[in-house]
C-alpha cells in the first residue's frame, strides 16, 4: 500500500457561512466557505428568501410573461379563423353540422 495516498484529515476544519455562523466539523480542507447554513436556511427558520445568483427567478418570469402574450395571440388568430369561416358551407358541411 501507497504511504502518501489518502488526503490530510483535518480534524477541527471551520465552516463560515456569509451570515456570519462559524461552526467546526471534520474535513479535508482546513477552511470552507459556504452560502447557507442551519442558522440562515430557509427550510430551518420558516422564512421565505430567494438565493438566486444567475437571476434565474427573472428569467422564469419573464418566460412566463412571453408564454401569456404568445397564447393570447393563438386564441385571437383562432377566433379570427373561426370568423372567417362563416362562408357559405357544402350541403354536406351543414347536414354533418347538425348532429
Amino acid at each position: 500500500m501507497k504511504a502518501q495516498a489518502h488526503p490530510t484529515y483535518f480534524d477541527q476544519t471551520q465552516v463560515i457561512c456569509i451570515c456570519g455562523n462559524k461552526f467546526t466539523v471534520g474535513s479535508t480542507r482546513e477552511k470552507i466557505h459556504v452560502e447557507l447554513c442551519y442558522d440562515c436556511h430557509p427550510f430551518y427558520t420558516g422564512e421565505q428568501k430567494f438565493v438566486d445568483s444567475a437571476s434565474r427567478i427573472q428569467k422564469f418570469q419573464d418566460r412566463q410573461k412571453i408564454a401569456s402574450t404568445y397564447t393570447a395571440v393563438k386564441k385571437k388568430k383562432a377566433d379570427d379563423q373561426k370568423k372567417k369561416d362563416d362562408s357559405p358551407k357544402t350541403l354536406r358541411e351543414m347536414l354533418m353540422g347538425l348532429k
